[in-house]
């Protein structure tokens, strides 16, 4: 009886707030804006670290009818240095009481992961959404908000679900209404757009479009750029060859920005803090939709499958700098990500010659690790100039690593001591990155 009485307290609370806004009843009329939030109230489920990601190519059998994608829309134009992880599709679906529809599917075939986005989020006091994947391998909880689908800034993405497929479900007690039926008809969730990652097809286009872009913009010399041939290999590769070298990598994450960008961050120290280029993440307006994804690496080396990502999102940023290109920032659910390690920092500046290795995601790409150089005499990459002038003088060192757009980020580190040498942001060939004694003297007591 408690909670009966609380619900429909709770259920008034709601009613008023919409009745004083003037908002649509479900499914009628235009939903709110969907705009960004500083906000969430998402739970990731903790996911094994050595799973192999499996998702299926479409609904099962007895599945709801997919949701068709109306037409589709190009991503935002991306900063430079970021690469291209997917595009935005409309979509339309309604969850809610009563005779609606208590769960969808949304399946785009051949993409790489499915982001939902939701529009209005109107739930009675203790129901939530989950998004999957069809096997609930991979779960992640979404709360009501009915204050913000009132005040038409409801707009949130959901973390995305890795593999073409998402499975929305409304949780809900079985209630006894009192006689509220058409009123609660006004409550539910609307989801207005997808972002979903590219197909293969899609990747290899917009790869040879990034290429093309980049050497349009070459008369710049900072384009990241293969040198060479490609020398990149999977970090799973090393697990026996260079165990050091797979180990630090493993602290090494993918940035999803947007939904629809890339970018390379990892984390620095035993604390709750992880650094990536300034030109990745700027400022705080930008925080609002970024998944940091973790044990995102191949299972075996040259192999397709992958480990399942431990994904969590950006929480804060701590503070950036833009003529040395950093930013520092913390992420959600730290618990689930200490177990990946971190890397130590070499605070000096390297001698030429010195060699070098860059774990990364090159492209968005399961972790990878550029260690070896046809442009260099030894076979490996090294220090090619310590002198190297960044967005400003003397900043930088320079080598012939390979790099690809969405490396922007990624620890250089020495292969004499393990440790992080300098911060990966340009290309050219040479590549270059930050000095890390210059960061660290900037960053002071925050590390």
């Amino acid at each position: 009886m408690r909670r009966t009485v609380a619900l429909v307290m709770g259920i008034s609370a709601v009613l008023a707030l919409t009745s004083a806004a003037g908002a649509a009843v479900l499914g009628g009329g235009a939903p709110p804006a969907a705009r960004p939030e500083d906000t969430r109230s998402m739970i990731t489920a903790v996911q094994d670290a050595e799973q192999v990601a499996a998702p299926t190519a479409g609904a099962g059998a007895g599945a709801v009818a997919p949701v068709t994608a109306m037409g589709g829309e190009d991503a935002s134009p991306h900063r430079t240095g970021r690469a291209e992880a997917g595009r935005v599709e409309s979509a339309h679906a309604v969850l809610g009481y009563l005779d609606a529809d208590r769960s969808t599917t949304l399946r785009y075939p051949g993409a790489e992961y499915v982001k939902v986005h939701f529009s209005q989020l109107l739930l009675l006091p203790g129901d939530y959404l989950t998004v999957s994947d069809p096997k609930r391998t991979e779960v992640h909880r979404i709360d009501g908000d009915a204050v913000g689908s009132v005040l038409g800034n409801a707009g949130r993405w959901a973390m995305s679900v890795t593999g073409d497929t998402a499975l929305v479900e409304l949780h809900s007690s079985d209630l006894d209404l009192l006689g509220l039926g058409a009123t609660v008809a006004k409550l539910g969730v609307v989801i207005d757009k997808v972002s979903r990652g590219h197909t293969e097809p899609e990747r290899a286009a917009a790869s040879a479009s990034y290429q093309k872009a980049k050497r349009a913009q070459a008369r710049t010399g900072r384009e990241e750029t293969i040198c060479g041939s490609d020398q990149k290999a999977d970090a799973v590769c090393y697990r026996t060859t260079e165990p050091v070298v797979y180990r630090r990598a493993k602290a090494v994450a993918r940035m999803l920005i947007g939904g629809v960008e890339l970018c390379t961050a990892w984390r620095v120290g035993p604390r709750n803090l992880l650094l990536t280029n300034n030109h990745c993440v700027a400022d705080k307006s930008e925080t609002s939709d970024v998944e940091v994804w973790f044990n995102y690496q191949c299972a075996e080396c040259g192999g397709y499958d992958v480990f399942r990502p431990t994904k969590v999102w950006l929480s804060e940023l701590i503070t950036t700098d833009k003529t040395l290109d950093f930013s520092l920032f913390s992420v959600t659910d730290f618990p689930l990500v200490e177990k990946f390690g971190y890397l130590e920092l070499d605070l000096r500046r390297p001698a030429k010659g010195e060699e070098l290795y860059i774990p990364q995601h090159p492209a968005g790409a399961p972790a990878m690790v550029a260690i070896s150089s046809d442009r260099d005499r030894a076979g490996n990459c090294a220090v090619e100039s310590n002198d190297y002038d960044g967005y400003a003088d003397d900043t930088d060192i320079s080598y012939y690593c390979d790099t690809e757009g969405g490396s922007s980020g990624s620890p250089v580190l020495s292969r004499r001591t393990n440790k992080v040498i300098a911060l990966h942001h340009f290309g050219g060939c040479p590549n270059s990155g930050v000095r890390m004694e210059l960061v660290a003297k900037k960053l002071g007591a925050l590390l």
